[in-house]
């Protein structure tokens, strides 16, 4: 793979317009090669759109990226070689095997012959399919579609792999499977940009970029984000969270109260003075002490902790 350049992927000020309306604005940043470097934030924060700019798909407004040095502002047929990107629902043909659709892409790819055989060994292994190979594309559940997408955005060895959102409707276990996959792509050297909503998936990227609203909020490795979280968080989990959040909301020692599933996640600023406080307020609501425990930030509370406090971003 190449490795000449000293990152793989360089974002300078990337900005795209439409119309009226601004996806991304000035977002800069660096990518290491052989890093998972996510971009994470919810549905119009800008992931798919600067995405989409990155593998020459949509030209920029303005700004500039390099992939491996070359431009995909001023010239992105140079980019493509160097990468692969996945959309969301990525283009099989339903009615050809998995074999047969990784050996299409090879074909668009200008893959040689006598290296497919070796290359759909290793795509086989890392994606376990191989005991489908001769299944058609439209039998695949969801997560076996998006293992196969990757085999064929893979099967000519990029050296950066562009993937919007790739667990998108998939189920837990799938979506677990996937990342191993991913991670086992980054261990062999090749540079992955995923785009995610799901903010726990992002916890085991080696960096991540909090979007909103087009604008980049802050850019860190997910545990330096999570132990920068300011307040102490607290966990409860009552039998009607909702209400309980709402009167949560209401107490002036309360930061936040946000609905994680079933439980409510707590930000207070002291945790000597406010706990008693928050006791306080459950047994208001008929729930004992023993309701209340400490709790480790996730990326979701810093990411909720920068959308209501600005000022703290860096």
């Amino acid at each position: 793979m190449t490795t000449s350049h000293s990152n793989a992927v360089v974002v300078d000020r990337l900005t795209r317009k439409f119309k009226d309306v601004t996806a991304v604005e000035a977002i800069s940043f660096e990518v290491a090669h052989g890093e998972l470097f996510s971009l994470v934030g919810p549905d119009g924060a800008g992931k798919t759109t600067t995405l989409r700019m990155l593998a020459g798909i949509l030209r920029p407004t303005s700004g500039d990226a390099t992939i491996l040095g070359e431009s995909v502002a001023s010239d992105p047929e140079r980019v493509k070689p160097h990468i692969a990107y996945m959309p969301q629902r990525f283009g099989l043909y339903s009615d050809l095997t998995v074999e047969e659709n990784i050996h299409f892409y090879a074909d668009l790819f200008d893959v040689p012959l006598e290296d497919r055989p070796r290359q759909l060994d290793k795509l086989y292994s890392f994606s376990r399919l191989g005991p489908f190979k001769t299944r058609l594309a439209g039998n695949l559940s969801g997560g076996m579609k998006q293992k196969l997408g990757i085999c064929c955005a893979m099967v000519h060895q990029p050296d950066v792999m562009l993937l919007d959102e790739p667990t998108f409707g998939v189920d837990p276990i799938s979506r677990r499977d996937l990342w191993l996959i991913v991670h086992q792509m980054v261990e062999e050297g090749t540079t992955v940009i995923a785009s995610t909503a799901y903010l726990d998936e992002a916890e085991r990227s080696d960096r991540v970029a909090m979007l909103n609203e087009g604008r980049v909020l802050t850019i860190d490795d997910p545990r330096v984000l999570q132990a920068r979280l300011k307040g102490y968080l607290y966990e409860i989990e009552p039998p009607d969270p909702r209400t309980l959040r709402d009167a949560l909301q209401q107490q002036d020692f309360v930061k936040r109260a946000t609905l994680f599933g079933t439980s409510i996640h707590v930000v207070v600023g002291s945790p000597e003075r406010d706990r008693l406080l928050l006791a306080k307020a459950l047994q208001e609501h008929g729930l004992p002490d023993e309701a209340i425990t400490d709790a480790e930030p996730s990326l979701e509370d810093v990411f909720l902790n920068m959308i209501e406090a600005p000022e703290s971003t860096t």
